[in-house]
């Protein structure tokens, strides 16, 4: 059995569904501590997420929802909230007036600046702890994770309590 060295829990017995949210927290809870050390703690937490991808990937929203895996609708509140706050801008695309494009503000930059390194941080402590090859194995593992829900069902809606 393997001991948690901080607190002496065995994770052992625990199911991977029950692990992979709280390590997600661990990225979410730096993310958030970052950003909100630069005034930026009224993201809501689906926010932050959608700030954080676009901010490192350079990817439009519509990448970053396909990502997440959920459909326009069921981020519609949250980029809403995005826009109130001043994280992202609405425009219309020159093109084609009916279509808007959503880019980030600089206070959105700035979100996704501190988040990036706050994951940064954690990425290198991580690579400290359990070396190269683990985090390529778990990364594969994770990916396939998503691509068996993925073509097991359809886009996933957020709940109101996740933007």
């Amino acid at each position: 059995m393997t001991l948690h060295p901080e607190n002496s829990e065995s994770y052992d017995d625990v199911p991977l569904s029950a692990l992979l949210p709280t390590a997600r927290g661990t990225y979410s809870n730096a993310v958030r501590a970052a950003q909100a050390r630069i005034g930026c703690a009224d993201l809501p937490a689906t926010g932050a997420y959608i700030i954080s991808a676009m901010h490192w990937t350079g990817a439009s929203l519509e990448s970053v929802i396909r990502w997440m895996g959920v459909t326009k609708q069921a981020v519609s509140q949250a980029v809403g909230t995005l826009v109130d706050r001043g994280y992202l801008e609405r425009s219309h695309d020159p093109s084609d007036r009916r279509r808007v494009n959503l880019t980030l503000t600089e206070r959105g930059r700035a979100a996704g600046k501190a988040a990036r390194l706050a994951i940064e941080r954690i990425d290198r402590r991580l690579l400290d702890r359990v070396g190269a090859q683990k985090i390529v194995d778990t990364r594969s593992t994770l990916v396939t994770l998503v691509e068996m829900g993925r073509r097991d069902r359809g886009p996933r809606v957020v709940s109101n309590e996740e933007s």
